[in-house]
């Protein structure tokens, strides 16, 4: 289970056609490993003519990538970076940016 990548995290895409893009995390699924990211790694869908769309067509959509095609961006270098883990000062586990030492945010709840 990959606890690196969350739900609205910034990330860019180090491998494949879309190799140094970057996009926000829409979903995460840990059992697949795989994440969406809005705008990259995008297909069409082409659909008949129904109640919903009456037109019918092609629409591009987003297909999940795999999470390890994938690194969060340090919010003050603005480039890939790897994860860390550590407990603060109040006890609570956070995320932080293994370049810079920026918080990514928290992990988990106060430990007893």
């Amino acid at each position: 289970m990959a606890r690196h990548i969350r739900k609205g995290d910034t990330v860019m895409i180090i491998t494949g056609d879309d190799k140094g893009r970057t996009g926000e995390v829409l979903t995460v699924y840990p059992g697949r490993g795989k994440v969406l990211v809005q705008g990259v790694n995008q297909t069409y869908r082409h659909l008949r003519p129904s109640r919903q769309h009456p037109q019918g067509g092609r629409i591009r959509k987003e297909m999940p990538i795999n999470i390890s095609n994938v690194l969060p961006v340090d919010p003050q270098t603005g480039q890939a970076t790897r994860v860390g883990y550590r407990i603060n000062d109040d006890g609570l586990k956070e995320r932080y940016a293994k370049k810079s030492g920026q918080v990514l945010g928290l992990v988990g709840k106060k430990k007893a």
